[in-house]
């Protein structure tokens, strides 16, 4: 989709990475463009519910996670962005406090999973939400990194792969009542 600003037609721009005959592909995005802020500002909503307003996306914070520095992909089924998955260096928050207890802060070897989302009508549906995390985890792979680490519901982390590790549960995670773990995965060659 394209929208005319001002005589001006910014269009994201985006390398489709996995397809389907079915209309599901994922896109690595390396500029987002105003004719997919709309629909990425409401699939965001779905990540305000559980993390609260500072997860919401909107015109001034946009950019500062989806851009050339970021590992950002999204996720369509016939052409409708149904989620999105984003990859941030973990230097990116060496102000931020909970960053300190990762001892791989300043090694440049750890990509923080800032959101990720899938509208809750497909995340059980056709592997959608499988499909995009696998194809992060490898191209976070081969831009070198060798973990992933991000912060989950307590009880999520372990969910995952067995040598996930918690590395430190806040009880107050951004003025939220839920505890969030912080977990560290490490990825495999």
């Amino acid at each position: 989709m394209e929208q005319l600003t001002l005589g001006i037609i910014e269009k994201s721009k985006v390398k489709v990475i996995a397809s389907s005959a079915y209309g599901f592909s994922v896109e690595l995005v390396e500029h987002v463009g105003k004719d997919d802020h709309a629909q990425l500002f409401g699939v965001s909503e779905e990540m305000v519910a559980i993390f609260g307003p500072q997860a919401r996306l909107t015109r001034k914070n946009i950019h500062k996670f989806f851009n050339e520095n970021t590992l950002p992909f999204i996720a369509r089924y016939k052409g409708i962005i149904i989620g999105y998955i984003i990859g941030v260096p973990l230097e990116y928050f060496k102000n931020e406090s909970w960053s300190h207890v990762d001892v791989n802060l300043g090694k440049e070897n750890t990509i923080y999973t800032y959101a990720f989302v899938v509208r809750s009508k497909f995340r059980k549906k056709g592997g959608y939400a499988k499909t995009i995390k696998k194809i992060y985890i490898n191209w976070a792979k081969k831009r070198g990194y060798k973990y992933i680490t991000g912060h989950v519901k307590q009880g999520i982390a372990s969910q995952f792969t067995k040598d996930t590790e918690i590395v430190k549960v806040f009880n107050s995670w951004y003025g939220l009542s839920t505890p969030f773990e912080y977990y560290r995965r490490p990825l495999k060659s």
